[in-house]
């Protein structure tokens, strides 16, 4: 894979993560606690849905660290090497995931 063409994966999976944000906004809000509109258990699997939709977003903002600092990676000319050991990262780790930044030595701590 060519560096633009991992830059266009990488933005695109940016934008994608843009839009989870944007459609899950409303779950992540407030539960309102009010029992005349709502029931115990509606409320109880409303705050359910809420905490995972929270999750989920925190899920959304590491991975959009991940491929930030990846993107740094290749301005920097560093993009495809371990940050940890300097070592090259296997091409096709990479086209599994373009924002990997540890070889797969040091993933495993060896």
């Amino acid at each position: 894979m060519t560096e633009d063409e991992t830059r266009q994966r990488l933005l695109s999976r940016l934008a994608a993560l843009d839009d989870e944000d944007a459609a899950s906004a409303d779950a992540r809000q407030v539960v309102a606690l009010d029992q005349t509109a709502t029931g115990r258990l509606s409320r109880m699997d409303a705050m359910q849905h809420q905490a995972m939709a929270q999750a989920q977003a925190r899920r959304r903002a590491g991975e959009r660290l991940r491929i930030q600092a990846a993107l740094r990676r290749l301005v920097e000319g560093e993009y495809g090497y371990c940050t940890d050991c300097g070592d090259a990262i296997a091409p096709a780790r990479l086209e599994t995931d373009p924002a990997l930044a540890r070889c797969a030595d040091c993933m495993r701590g060896t």
